[in-house]
């Protein structure tokens, strides 16, 4: 392809995605448009209640009721619970308690030295293919992973002279849009598969059980495939846009606008700190199996073990927290940037000043969410969906590829994976079951559908944390800017990662041990 061909496509791309910003920043402000969706959310609500409809949710014996948000127990609702919302926001508790840690391990400075000491000597043109790698493997912390991948990327990226808003949006669009699969068993995969069993369960033929591992094959292989797709994008897309539109490559407001430009070379304070900080972190760590592996551990669950579910799967965000914390401490009283106990806390709040904004746009989150949840439109949404795919009486692969595109659209309001799975596996098992497939490739084919269309839906937490960070160096930037900047992550994800399910289909591959795609 010629430089001038190339340049055209570019072009071309660049008008698309400046029109995709351009029509979504002209949305009020996160605040404000998600409490316009709130006013929505409670008049529809009403509306369809009035009309008396309800839902069958597949495995419930009851019907599901639609409650209107402004009949009195929805008034109810809203007046006593507004507190609760907020406090109760789901990713509120996570975001705060990891940021609190990685807050002080960011101006301690172990952050950036590890950086430069890690990434300092490698080649440039590596680093997107580390970040897509790194960002795919990250959901083995779940949903933390679209909390701390984005910002190390961005430090990455600037200490190798590269631009730092690519490695940022990169590491989000990696960690969110792969978030279903990573190269090691997860806790997500424990969790799916016991709501596959659960489902499969009520069937006359439930087919192979399926373990955490069923579709471990099929994970490995998207896992590297997608990682090393969105190197691809980030290096040959994202970051030659964010060139041509002039992106600030320095921080023009919070933490890093003092800092000026971040040294490549280690001074031996430094040095010292990363040693006593690496110690520090084996010692915290050993500690910590040391007590998992204790027969009697508080963290196994009440059959010994892990699986599916366990006091030590709930303790991800408290490990994360000390894996930061502990060598942030060590380092900085070696490098001087802690030199008394009330540095911790002073530097924890400094985090927490970055964190305003958020916690300011989590209240309404929580508002909006809480109010969704309980009217049970969403429900009803995916039910009405399930039952319009069924109603085109597709039949093998076009089934799965209508199955995949209505997990993506749901996935644009239903955030939770384990919530959606747990409302399409009711319908879709037992309906891919009549044609002879185990409930393990359905578990594969929502796993595609489930995360590609995340990052790009202002519904989505996280990506208002994502803008908390863009806005360091775009304070301008809007929904709109983080919607034209995911977009061209999610098409290709989604196609790649199809392209390799269709290519397990039709050669009849195993998706994981002990787990083929059609009943014997």
């Amino acid at each position: 392809m010629s430089s001038e061909t190339s340049t055209a496509g570019s072009s071309r791309l660049d008008r698309v995605l400046n029109l995709v910003e351009r029509a979504g920043n002209k949305l009020p402000e996160p605040f404000i448009l998600f409490g316009l969706l709130f006013l929505v959310v409670a008049v529809v609500s009403t509306a369809v209640a009035a009309f008396g409809v309800t839902v069958r949710i597949p495995g419930d014996d009851e019907l599901t009721v639609i409650r209107g948000a402004l009949t009195g127990a929805g008034l109810e609702f809203l007046f006593t619970s507004m507190a609760e919302n907020f406090i109760g926001f789901p990713p509120l508790e996570t975001v705060v308690t990891i940021m609190l840690a990685v807050g002080l391990a960011e101006r301690s400075g172990l952050l950036t030295a590890l950086i430069r000491a890690a990434f300092g000597g490698a080649p440039r043109w590596v680093l997107p293919y580390a970040v897509g790698l790194v960002g795919i493997a990250g959901s083995v912390m779940a949903d933390s992973s679209m909390i701390i991948i984005p910002p190390l990327a961005a430090l990455v990226f600037k200490a190798a002279g590269r631009h730092p808003v690519a490695g940022l949006l990169g590491g989000f669009a990696a960690a969110g849009a792969g978030y279903s699969t990573a190269p090691v068993v997860t806790s997500l995969d424990a969790l799916f598969a016991g709501i596959s069993n659960s489902v499969a369960a009520t069937l006359p033929d439930p087919g192979t059980a399926v373990t955490p591992v069923s579709n471990y094959y099929f994970n490995v292989v998207s896992a590297i495939l997608l990682g090393l797709l969105a190197g691809l994008l980030i290096d040959k897309v994202i970051e030659p846009r964010m060139v041509r539109a002039g992106v600030p490559r320095e921080e023009v407001s919070g933490s890093g606008a003092e800092e000026g430009a971040v040294r490549v070379a280690l001074e031996p304070a430094e040095r010292r700190g990363l040693v006593r900080a690496g110690i520090a972190f084996v010692v915290a760590a050993a500690a910590v199996l040391l007590l998992v592996l204790w027969p009697s551990s508080p963290l196994r669950n009440d059959d010994g073990g892990f699986l599916p579910e366990s006091p030590l799967l709930d303790s991800v965000t408290t490990l994360i927290f000390l894996g930061f914390a502990v060598p942030a401490i060590a380092f900085g009283t070696s490098a001087g940037t802690v030199r008394r106990p009330s540095d911790v806390p002073r530097l924890m709040a400094l985090a927490l000043r970055d964190l305003s904004g958020f916690l300011v746009l989590a209240f309404m989150l929580g508002q909006f969410i809480a109010l969704f949840n309980w009217t049970n439109l969403g429900s009803w949404v995916a039910v009405a969906g399930a039952d319009l795919l069924r109603g085109l009486s597709l039949d093998g692969y076009p089934a799965f590829l209508g199955f995949m595109a209505l997990a993506s659209a749901l996935n644009l309001f239903i955030i939770s994976g384990s919530s959606l799975w747990t409302l399409m596996a009711s319908v879709f098992v037992p309906m891919f079951a009549l044609l002879g497939f185990e409930p393990g490739f359905a578990q594969a084919a929502f796993r595609v559908g489930d995360s590609a269309t995340q990052v790009m839906t202002p519904l989505n937490p996280y990506m208002i944390v994502l803008l908390t960070y863009l806005r360091r160096y775009e304070p301008q930037a809007g929904i709109g800017t983080l919607v034209a900047r995911m977009t061209p992550f999610v098409v290709p994800f989604w196609l790649l990662w199809a392209l390799i399910l269709t290519v397990f289909y039709f050669a009849d591959l195993p998706l994981g041990p002990g787990m083929d795609i059609r009943v014997e």
